[in-house]
């Protein structure tokens, strides 16, 4: 508060208000909602994850992304696209080279950070609502100074998004021959999702169009940074849809492949 020492002439004393905020809305509503939404998928994910069981139709060669690539002793070896190189302890996923990088680069997005700062650790939970910690010191010390390492994160993103895009792909090659079902339009939307969220980050966004002068001289990146910044624009939808077609797509798989449901055949 200024004293009245150093307060500029004119200017009046800051009221003494009690309480934290004065907003009358439901400010708490949308962290609460994140927490929430963000809890539920987590603890959904985990357990699919170790579970290490229904992943793979043998019939029509779906292969959830949880799993993508199985590299583990443990996986079926018509699942295992890339090898079966890895231990297959339980602790281990069988996706172990692909799912921390996958967790990484979420985490360290930009609207990611926004949404676990805001909702888990109230730093600050919503505009003119006070910080949930005495102190602040940005993303300047550890663990928060590997938020940095984002644009590193978007590289092996975009190489898992082709590998799911090539399990998509195998799809439509099942024992039978070229076949085609409700299974192939969800892991299609998926991939599709993925590579929209992944394209739309901060930092491709940056690749596409950074350090560059003059746009006139480079058309083509040009009209690449336009696409990529009409999704960024989008990429908080994006990240959130990502989430809802990944646990559809596995949940899909898992139920097709524990015999609760039947894949809706279209050709073959």
């Amino acid at each position: 508060m200024t004293s009245t020492a150093t307060r500029p002439r004119g200017a009046r004393a800051r009221a003494a208000i009690a309480a934290k905020t004065l907003r009358t809305d439901r400010w708490w509503l949308a962290p609460l909602i994140t927490v929430i939404g963000l809890s539920a998928w987590v603890a959904y994910a985990t357990v699919r994850v170790f579970q290490h069981d229904n992943y793979w139709v043998e019939d029509y060669h779906y292969l959830t992304p949880f799993y993508s690539p199985c590299v583990t002793d443990r996986c079926l070896p018509d699942a295992a696209h890339f090898g079966r190189f890895l231990p297959g302890w339980w602790i281990i996923p069988d996706a172990a080279l692909t799912l921390p990088f996958l967790l990484l680069f979420r985490l360290t997005c930009y609207y990611y950070r926004k949404a676990y700062y805001r909702s888990f650790w109230l730093s600050p939970p919503a505009c003119a609502v006070p910080d949930g910690h005495k102190s602040y010191s940005g993303e300047t010390r550890f663990p928060l100074l590997g938020q940095n390492l984002h644009r590193y994160f978007f590289y092996a993103a975009a190489i898992i998004s082709l590998i799911n895009t090539w399990d998509a792909i195998l799809a439509f090659h099942s024992p039978k021959g070229f076949g085609f079902g409700l299974g192939n339009i969800i892991l299609l939307v998926n991939v599709v999702m993925l590579w929209a969220y992944t394209i739309s980050c901060h930092s491709c966004r940056h690749i596409i169009g950074g350090r560059l002068k003059h746009f006139s001289k480079s058309p083509v990146r040009y009209k690449a940074w336009t696409f990529v910044s009409k999704l960024n624009v989008r990429h908080m939808q994006l990240a959130w849809i990502t989430l809802g077609t990944l646990a559809l797509t596995d949940f899909y798989v898992m139920a097709v492949a524990a015999e609760w449901i039947s894949d809706l055949r279209f050709i073959n």
